[in-house]
């Protein structure tokens, strides 16, 4: 046995067999050095005349997760990923690739170009280039359909999903499938192509012909879907091009790569990406996280059973609180129904969910948290009920223990202050349906310990839940932006458009769902709720629209009454109601509103500069941390276009200046709600722009 060392890539030779080995921690990553290293390693082992057989594997989690994100935005450097894919296609000698873990994008294209794949049981593998506007570039779009049906290839391709091991074993991606490790199965796949007992082919010498109408159908879908994305639809393109020769389809693919690589979506989805790792960088991240091994949950409800589900599903045990003896059993069967469900969506085994549902008990009893290390409160929505009851765990629960609320909207602060150690308090505000939902709005009170904060960013991340810095003031990072943004929509619904016009437009902009139907889905009795809250402290100056109030008067909640701004039948079709269209109607008429018509572009407008408006706001008065954190919340919380990247990278495209001339414009109808935010002003002034402070704030200026 000979064993040559090249930085992350390593060359082990075992007879007949050349063994290159990936160890590019933590994912083995395509840098630069290990694609130079794989360039090497190929030359190397096709000049020595003993070996016969190449077989690819990687060390550690995974074969390869794909590029390495540290160069995204640089000049590449040579050997580039498709060049080295061409060369393992190319190469005289057989060459086998075993996967494991997470095989993504580059990493897949690695093994397509091989000419014989062997996965172990825990391999994922997928093309995700398109959910960063891009499309696979290294051969993807020309050896999966040369491998598998044309179908299957244009759904994994277009959609970046992630496929398990089984189901690309029966698709035809991989060949067979190992019980052994990583370097057990390249070796053993080598002497079997040795045997003669595992076939290989050259991706590129396989014929295909791409059918013209499935190729035209999927273009024709995509094109239809909201927004309509380039990447999908140029993918399924550079698909329609493995009927050529393999050199043809590779230019081919590579043109309508670089097309895509100025595109607009691309620096949203990279934005995105982006994101989701910056809102890690938090004061507190060198603090010492407390220990979590086991959790209460207070309260039965929708969002009660949520969170037990979310701490159940990162291997916390939990007690659940609900005082209600009647809803008892019910909160424990809704839990147990949603580790049922996650079991059938193949995110977690049956032995799995036995085990979790053996670590889950439920209570009427507020002592039986006094062992617990985390309690979360998801009860009613009433500083009173809340202040009380952590006065009360301020006497049940052992010293040490994290207090968390949930509230979407109250003072932490006052919370904190009913009890005795307002330093092991902290918002965890989660999101509805919290075992689904991925944003976790982390909110920081003034007496919050710094490691109390490391704990919670600890949590999220077992959860699998991206989580986001706030301070504190009324709604937190995302209910204060919506609380305000949704005001323009009511202001336009007033003044003219409907709300199903008002719905369509931004549907049409890319949100899956309008506000209107969105506050049908959420139950409108909970804005209503919230504005009766907070009615004494309403400014007199401000215009108040009471549409959704007549509403909730009338005992419409949206789609749990089967009614709102909508009537739904039972597979969750919409259509205006009528009877709110006639609320409408009656509120015009006694605000003496004539109404006028709104083009969707001025709906649009309108309620992105509202939206941006107030983001600026939250980042001027220091309760997100940066303009990036702002963006996450409304990503992966308020369902926000990813290919925009968020309401600040967004801002970035409509430019500042603009922006403060539209609010300029607007404020000549309502001054008081139509203001420039200071910080606004200023980017405007100086050119400049809120992924300036983005820079400036990751990078330690």
């Amino acid at each position: 046995m000979a064993e040559q060392t090249q930085d992350v890539v390593s060359i082990e030779i075992e007879g007949k067999i050349g063994l290159v080995r990936i160890g590019n921690p933590p994912v083995n990553a395509l840098g630069a050095a290990v694609r130079q290293g794989l360039a090497q390693a190929l030359e190397t082992l096709g000049r020595d005349p003993q070996v016969q057989v190449v077989a690819l594997y990687g060390a550690g989690r995974a074969f390869s997760a794909g590029a390495d994100i540290r160069e995204f935005g640089k000049p590449p450097v040579d050997p580039r990923l498709p060049d080295v894919c061409d060369r393992i296609e190319a190469c005289e000698k057989p060459v086998i690739a075993v996967v494991h873990g997470t095989t993504f994008g580059g990493g897949l294209e690695l093994a397509l170009a091989a000419h014989a794949r062997i996965g172990l049981a825990d391999a994922r593998m997928g093309l995700p280039e398109v959910t960063l506007g891009l499309l696979p570039g290294a051969g993807g779009t020309q050896r999966l359909p040369r491998l598998i049906a044309l179908e299957a290839a244009i759904d994994i391709i277009s959609t970046g999903r992630q496929v398990p091991a089984e189901e690309a074993l029966s698709l035809g991606i991989l060949d067979r499938l190992s019980q052994a490790g990583p370097r057990q199965a390249a070796i053993e796949a080598a002497q079997a192509v040795l045997d003669g007992s595992l076939p290989t082919r050259h991706t590129g010498e396989i014929v295909v012909t791409p059918d013209p109408a499935m190729i035209a159908a999927a273009t024709a879908r995509l094109g239809k879907k909201r927004p309509a994305l380039a990447a999908p639809i140029k993918a399924v393109e550079a698909i329609s091009h493995a009927g050529r020769p393999l050199r043809e389809g590779l230019k081919a693919e590579r043109a309508l790569f670089m097309e895509l690589m100025d595109s607009p979506d691309r620096q949203g989805l990279i934005h995105s990406f982006n994101a989701e790792r910056a809102v890690k960088r938090i004061p507190e991240a060198g603090a010492p996280p407390r220990p979590v091994a086991s959790a209460g949950v207070i309260g039965g409800g929708a969002m009660g059973v949520g969170i037990a589900t979310a701490l159940l599903q990162a291997g916390i045990p939990v007690t659940l609180v609900e005082t209600n003896v009647e809803v008892v059993d019910q909160a424990r069967a809704k839990v147990i129904g949603n580790l049922d469900g996650a079991v059938k969506r193949g995110r977690l085994t049956a032995a799995d969910r036995d085990w979790l549902a053996g670590t889950f008990g439920t209570t009427t009893r507020l002592e039986e948290l006094a062992p617990v290390d985390l309690v979360i409160e998801a009860v009613f929505e009433d500083i009173a009920v809340k202040t009380g009851l952590f006065g009360q765990l301020d006497r049940i629960c052992k010293a040490g223990a994290i207090l968390a609320t949930n509230t979407s909207y109250l003072d932490v602060n006052t919370i904190a202050a009913a009890t005795a150690r307002p330093q092991d308090v902290i918002g965890l505000h989660f999101f509805s349906p919290a075992h689904v939902m991925r944003l976790l709005e982390v909110v920081v009170a003034d007496k919050t310990a710094p490691e109390m904060v490391a704990t919670a960013f600890d949590l999220a991340s077992r959860m699998k839940k991206v989580a986001v810095r706030s301070g504190v003031c009324d709604g937190f990072i995302g209910n204060r932006i919506l609380a305000h943004y949704r005001k323009a929509a009511d202001y336009m619904l007033l003044d003219g458009a409907s709300f199903a016009e008002i719905d369509h437009a931004l549907e049409e902009f890319g949100f899956a769902m309008g506000p209107f139907a969105v506050a049908d889905l959420a139950g409108l009795d909970i804005g209503w709720a919230t504005r009766k809250r907070k009615a004494p402290t309403r400014p007199p100056e401000e215009r108040y629209v009471a549409i959704a109030d007549r509403i909730c008067e009338a005992g419409w909640f949206g789609r749990k009454s089967g009614r709102g701004y909508y009537l739904y039948d039972d597979a969750g079709t919409r259509v205006p109601n009528p009877d709110a269209l006639a609320i409408v109607a009656a509120e015009r008429a006694t605000a003496g509103v004539k109404a006028r018509a709104f083009t969707q572009e001025e709906i649009v407008a309108r309620y992105m500069t509202a939206m941006i408006s107030e983001a600026t706001s939250v980042v001027e008065d220091g309760i997100a941390l940066r303009p990036i954190d702002v963006d996450a919340v409304l990503l992966f919380g308020y369902g926000f276009p990813r290919h925009l990247g968020g309401p600040l990278n967004h801002a970035d495209r409509i430019g500042a200046r603009l922006l403060v001339e539209r609010i300029e414009a607007y404020a000549r109808e309502d001054g008081h709600y139509w203001q420039v935010p200071r910080l606004l002003r200023q980017l405007a002034e100086n050119g400049g722009r809120f992924d300036d402070l983005n820079k400036a704030n990751l990078d330690g200026r």
